[in-house]
C-alpha cells in the first residue's frame, strides 16, 4: 500500500511538472506560425478623424509585435488580419431635466476578416465596437486623442485575443 501511494503520489508530481503558463495567453505554434501580416485599415467612417486609421493601425500591429515572437510582414502571412473601419460617430447620451445633454458617446466600430493559412477552420469576419462616454461641457476636440487611444487598445485587445490568444 505504501508503495503504491509513493507511485502514485511521484506519477502526480511529474505530470504537473509538465504543465506550463504563458502570461500572454497566446496558443501559437511556433512551429508552424511564424509570420503574421496586418494591412491597413482604411477608414469608411462618415464622420473623419485624420488620425484615427493611423493610430487604429499601428495599436494593431503593435500589439502583435509586442507579445508575439512573430514576424511582421507585408502580405502573404501565416497568419492574415484586414479590414475596416466603418464608423466613428459621436451621440447625446443622458439628458438632463432642461432637455440638453449631460453626457456624449463616441463610438468606434471596425469590420475584421482573419485568415489563418495554416487551419483555415479558425478563419473569421467579425465586427468589433468600444465606445467611451464623456461630459458634454466638454469640446471632442479636447478629449478626441485621450478617448481614440483608448477605444482603439480595447478593440485590439479583442481582436489580439480572438486571433491568438486562449481566452
Amino acid at each position: 500500500m505504501k508503495k503504491f501511494l509513493i507511485t502514485i503520489i511521484s506519477t502526480l508530481c511529474l505530470i504537473s511538472c509538465t504543465i506550463s503558463y504563458k502570461f500572454n495567453g497566446t496558443v501559437i505554434n511556433y512551429d508552424i506560425i511564424k509570420t503574421i501580416a496586418v494591412k491597413d485599415f482604411t477608414n469608411q467612417a462618415a464622420m473623419v478623424y485624420a488620425p484615427l486609421a493611423s493610430t487604429f493601425n499601428e495599436g494593431l500591429k503593435d500589439i502583435y509585435t509586442k507579445q508575439t515572437r512573430l514576424e511582421l510582414v507585408e502580405a502573404n502571412g501565416d497568419l492574415e488580419i484586414e479590414g475596416e473601419i466603418v464608423g466613428y460617430d459621436i451621440a447625446p447620451m443622458a439628458v438632463t431635466s432642461n432637455a440638453s445633454s449631460a453626457e456624449t458617446r463616441l463610438t468606434l466600430r471596425v469590420k475584421v476578416r482573419y485568415t489563418n493559412n495554416t487551419n483555415h477552420e479558425e478563419d473569421f469576419e467579425r465586427s468589433y465596437s468600444a465606445y467611451r462616454n464623456f461630459d458634454s461641457s466638454q469640446l471632442i476636440t479636447d478629449v478626441q486623442d485621450q478617448l481614440i487611444e483608448e477605444l482603439v487598445e480595447e478593440i485590439c485587445d479583442h481582436i489580439y485575443n480572438d486571433t491568438v490568444a486562449n481566452w
